[in-house]
C-alpha cells in the first residue's frame, strides 16, 4: 500500500491535482469583492460515492472554493456499511468511476496492493464493505475533506444577489447549530431518496405513523438489529435484491422461519437496465426527445430488476426459507401478546405481532420487513419546502394519460442539461433553482441513471462538472474578461526584441 499510495500521489502531481485556481477566482470584481468574499462555488450535500466524486472532478478543474457535507457520522457516508445488506457488488469487479480515470486510483489497482495480483484474477465480485473501505481509501488519497454529522436544512436565494448567490441553512447535529452557508452551487448528492423518501405500501388500515412500527415492522432501508430476530418467523415483502438480502440477514441471524411474499406470479428475469450499461447510451440518452427518453425509462422501471443470482442461493441455503408468489398484502395489523416466562420467541420487551392480511388469506409472524424501495416526489422532503412547488417535473410535459399510467414516473424532476432543477414557467422569480443540480436517483429519466450506479458515475459526474465550470465562468465573464485584459506575462522580456509598453 505504501507502494501505491507513492504511485497515486505522483500520478496527482502529474496531472496537476489539484488545478490551479482562475485568475478571477483570487481576485474578483471589485465592486462585488467584499460582499463576496465569504461565499463559496459549491456546495455538496452528500459525501457518498457520488458526491466525493463531485469534489474530485471539481478541484481537478481549479475549483477550489466548496464544501463537502453529510448527514452520517465519518466512515458511514452512502449505503455501502448501513442498509445496503448485500455480500457482494452486483456490478462487475472491473468498472470504474470514482478513480476519474486514473489507473493508480481504481479499486484493481487498491485490493492487488492489499491482496496480490492472484487475488484479483481469482475475485468473483467485490465486497461490499470493501467497496466502502477502497470509497475512503481514495477520498484520503485526493484530499477530500468531509464535514460529518450535518444536515442540509433548506436553501433559499440571496437577499442581496439573488441571481448569482443561494443562501443554504446546514445543522450541525452535535449541538443543533444552526449555519449559513452562501454558495453558487448547490449539488445534492443524496442517493435513492434524495429526490423523494422511503416508499411504504399503501394498506387499508395499517399507517407508517403506528407508534408500534419500530417494534415489528421494517422498511429494508431502516437501521435493524437482525440479532433480535432470533428465533422468529419473519416475513420479508418485495422481489428484488434488498428484499433476498433482509431474507438473507435475518436466516444468518437465526431466525425461526423467513417467508419472502411476491405479489407476482415470478421473480422478474432480466435486469434490462444492466443492458444500457455502455458509453453511447449514457451519453446519448439525454438528447433524445422526451417521448423515447419517457418510453425508455418506464420500460426499465416496469420489467423490474431481478435479485442478483447470488443472493437468492444465500437465502436458499436455509431449510426454514420460503418464497410465496402471488401473494399481495393488503392491510396489517399489530396484535399485542400476552407472553409468559420462557416465550419460544425470545423478544425480551417485545410483546406484540404483525397479522398479514393478503390475497392468500391471513399469515401471523412477529417481524417484517417492507423491502419496498425508494419513491419519487419533490413535496415529501422538508429541505425541498422553498423550491419543490416551483421545479418543472415530468408530469409537465406530458398527457394525461401519460401521467396516469405511471404516476410515481410522472413526479420525477424534469432536469437541465447539468442536472439543475428548471423553474416552471408560470412560477415566477424562482430562476435561482438552476443553480440547484439533483445528482441523486431524481436524474433517472431526464439523464438515465448516472447518480448512484457505478457503470454511469464516470460520465454523470463529467457532465455534471463541465455545465458548473462553464456557469461559473459565464457568471464572472466581467472579471475573467478583466483579468486576461491585465494578463502580462513578458515572454520576449529577456531577448533583444522586447518593447516595454
Amino acid at each position: 500500500m505504501d507502494a501505491l499510495n507513492h504511485e497515486v500521489a505522483v500520478a496527482l502531481t502529474t496531472l496537476n491535482y489539484p488545478g490551479q485556481p482562475w485568475p478571477a477566482s483570487l481576485a474578483r470584481a471589485s465592486q462585488q469583492a467584499l460582499e463576496t468574499s465569504k461565499v463559496i462555488d459549491v456546495l455538496i450535500v452528500g459525501a457518498g460515492m457520488c458526491g466525493q466524486t463531485v469534489a474530485f472532478a471539481l478541484r481537478r478543474e481549479g475549483i477550489d472554493r466548496l464544501r463537502v457535507i453529510d448527514q452520517a457520522s465519518a466512515g458511514l457516508e452512502g449505503p455501502w456499511a448501513t442498509y445496503a445488506r448485500m455480500n457482494t457488488l452486483r456490478s462487475p469487479k472491473h468498472l470504474t468511476g470514482p478513480d476519474l480515470g486514473i489507473p493508480s486510483l481504481t479499486f484493481r489497482a487498491w485490493f492487488s496492493a492489499l491482496h496480490g495480483d492472484e487475488a484479483w484474477v481469482s475475485l468473483y465480485k467485490i465486497n461490499r464493505l470493501d467497496w466502502n473501505r477502497y470509497l475512503h481509501w481514495v477520498r484520503n488519497r485526493i484530499g477530500i475533506n468531509v464535514e460529518n454529522n450535518i444536515e442540509f436544512k433548506a436553501v433559499t436565494p440571496s437577499a442581496e444577489h439573488p441571481e448569482s448567490i443561494l443562501d443554504v441553512i446546514i445543522e450541525h447535529r452535535a449541538d443543533g447549530r444552526k449555519e449559513l452557508i452562501r454558495c453558487r452551487h448547490l449539488v445534492l448528492a443524496l442517493g435513492r431518496d434524495g429526490s423523494g423518501s422511503l416508499r411504504w405500501p399503501q394498506f387499508k388500515t395499517w399507517q407508517v405513523n403506528d407508534p408500534a412500527r419500530r417494534q415489528s415492522v421494517w422498511h429494508a432501508a431502516d437501521p435493524i438489529d437482525f440479532k433480535l430476530m432470533r428465533n422468529q418467523r419473519i416475513a420479508v415483502l418485495g422481489a428484488g435484491a434488498s428484499a433476498f438480502d433482509n431474507a438473507a440477514c435475518a436466516l444468518e441471524a437465526g431466525a425461526a422461519s423467513v417467508e419472502l411474499h411476491v405479489r407476482r406470479p415470478q421473480l422478474p428475469q432480466i435486469n434490462k437496465s444492466k443492458g444500457s450499461s455502455y458509453p453511447g447510451f449514457q451519453r446519448g440518452f439525454f438528447r433524445l426527445p422526451d417521448a423515447e427518453r419517457w418510453w425508455l425509462m418506464n420500460y426499465m422501471f416496469d420489467e423490474q430488476v431481478p435479485p442478483p443470482h447470488e443472493s437468492i442461493h444465500r437465502c436458499e441455503r436455509h431449510e426454514q426459507f420460503r418464497i410465496c408468489l402471488n401473494h399481495a398484502w393488503e392491510d396489517l395489523r399489530i396484535i399485542r401478546v400476552q407472553q409468559q416466562g420462557g416465550d419460544k420467541h425470545q423478544t425480551g420487551d417485545r410483546h406484540q405481532e404483525v397479522q398479514v392480511l393478503s390475497n392468500q388469506g391471513s399469515h401471523v409472524f412477529d417481524q417484517v420487513v417492507l423491502a419496498t424501495g425508494f419513491d419519487v416526489d419533490l413535496m415529501v422532503r422538508p429541505d425541498h419546502e422553498n423550491f419543490a412547488h416551483a421545479v418543472q417535473r415530468w408530469r409537465d410535459h406530458l398527457d394525461p394519460l401519460a401521467v396516469s399510467e405511471f404516476p410515481e414516473s410522472a413526479r420525477f424532476p424534469y432536469l437541465g442539461a447539468g442536472f439543475e432543477f428548471l423553474p416552471h414557467p408560470e412560477a415566477k422569480g424562482y430562476d435561482w433553482v438552476r443553480r440547484i443540480h439533483a445528482f441523486n436517483w431524481g436524474c433517472a429519466i431526464s439523464h438515465g441513471p448516472l447518480a448512484g450506479d457505478i457503470p454511469g458515475l464516470r460520465v454523470g459526474v463529467e457532465r455534471l462538472c463541465q455545465a458548473i465550470v462553464s456557469r461559473l465562468f459565464n457568471d464572472d465573464f466581467e472579471s475573467h474578461k478583466a483579468a486576461l485584459m491585465n494578463f502580462d506575462d513578458r515572454e520576449l522580456e529577456s531577448t533583444r526584441w522586447f518593447v516595454d509598453r
